[in-house]
């Protein structure tokens, strides 16, 4: 249900509100995930972030309130330009260092509440760390057939599954090389990480989400939630380094911790901006 100009300057009415676009896990302008992030008092409603986020037309946009739960700083919430997710890593990476670095916020350690649960953000010398769920993938031999096909690959090592599908391929190259069709994706339903051992770092991926209107993510930090425990248990490893092998491309610094996870980068400011009340 879209909202009437009148609703819409009821909830924007209270003053302009200020957007910050960040780009997460880079460090260098044009480089990594760019997110929209948007400081709120209160939240506005759910039509009308998803239509900001539909209009700013990145990955994500991320909203955040003060929390009224003990022990928490903010809620937060994040939404692609079709749909709002359960975990978003660039978009709060990029909050953390917009709260850390822009607005002033003084503890050592920012505690998120989410629809995934508790999340930590903290700053590290020039490293924004998030503290995430370990979402360990299995082994899952019953992928469409159609699966090779839209990948645009030769062939796969294995497939594995916790929320996305993960596909192991043979090499950095074919991870590289991979030109997938994202209208099949679509129609198989599921957001895919495809992955392999790297040659500069420990390892690589890449990202398709077009169900969530995203064809390629350019770097996933939701997505390093499987692939650090998986990766850590192949290598038997605890510490990695990964790279995106996106277009823009990007670097995460990662730890394995039982059942949570942590994966640091840099993030470099873009823009800020004041989206305000809409004129009838």
């Amino acid at each position: 249900m879209r909202l009437t100009n009148q609703q819409i300057n009821e909830s924007t009415n209270q003053h302009p509100m200020t957007l910050y676009q960040i780009d997460a896990f880079s460090d260098k302008l044009f480089g990594g995930n760019p997110a929209a992030v948007i400081p709120l008092e209160q939240w506005l409603p759910d039509t009308l972030m998803q239509d900001i986020a539909m209009e700013n037309n990145l990955s994500e946009t991320v909203f955040f309130v003060p929390s009224k739960k003990e022990g928490i700083d903010f809620d937060i919430r994040w939404f692609t330009p079709a749909l709002e997710i359960n975990l978003c890593g660039h978009a709060t990476l990029a909050s953390g260092y917009v709260l850390f670095n822009l607005l002033g916020f003084v503890k050592p350690a920012i505690k998120f509440h989410s629809k995934s649960g508790e999340l930590v953000v903290t700053k590290r010398e020039d490293l924004i760390y998030l503290d995430f769920p370990s979402w360990k993938p299995e082994r899952f031999d019953g992928y469409d057939e159609r699966l090779v096909d839209a990948l645009g690959i030769k062939e796969l090592v294995a497939v594995y599954k916790y929320r996305d599908l993960l596909v192991e391929l043979i090499n950095e190259k074919a991870v590289r090389d991979c030109r997938p069709d994202f209208t099949l994706i679509k129609k198989l339903g599921d957001k895919i990480i495809i992955t392999a051992q790297g040659t500069k770092a420990d390892f690589v991926s890449r990202f398709f989400a077009p169900t969530a209107g995203i064809d390629e993510d350019p770097v996933t930090g939701s997505a390093h939630s499987s692939l650090i425990p998986f990766w850590s248990e192949k290598l038997g490893v605890k510490k990695m380094t990964a790279q995106q092998l996106s277009f823009r491309g990007g670097t995460l610094y990662c730890e394995q911790h039982g059942d949570r996870v942590s994966m640091g980068g840099n993030c470099v400011f873009y823009m800020k901006g004041e989206i305000t009340r809409v004129n009838s």
